[in-house]
């Protein structure tokens, strides 16, 4: 999977956080911050849908676009890629396991446990 760019993620934490698909205009009225010409919405948009991290559909003359992964698989995925650039999975995972909190451990746990019994 490719990494996003600064733009991209802002773009893809915006659609991310909608809860039915959106068209670039309306994403570039809730990425007003930054000032974007409607033109490199659509670009980025464009890009994003190629890159496979977002489904576009026709609505009329727009497109609408959702994401084709939720939030939480992207960065599962990421951190498989991160496992993936060491030598010892091992021990990035032990390092990993040995860095989160309790709470998060426990979590871990239970999805671990819940594995196990399928």
């Amino acid at each position: 999977m490719k990494g996003l760019g600064e733009l991209e993620r802002s773009i893809m934490d915006i659609i991310w956080a909608q809860p039915t698909a959106v068209t670039a205009r309306e994403v570039g009225r809730l990425i007003a911050d930054r000032d974007l010409a409607p033109t490199t919405v659509m670009t980025v948009l464009d890009r994003l849908t190629r890159k496979g991290f977002l489904h576009r559909t026709r609505d009329g003359r727009a497109w609408r676009y959702e994401p084709a992964e939720s939030r939480d698989a992207y960065i599962a995925e990421l951190m498989l890629e991160a496992l993936d650039l060491t030598g010892d999975r091992s021990a990035a995972l032990t390092r990993f396991a040995q860095a989160v909190s309790g709470n998060e451990a426990e979590i871990l746990r239970r999805a671990l446990t819940e594995l196990e019994d399928e």
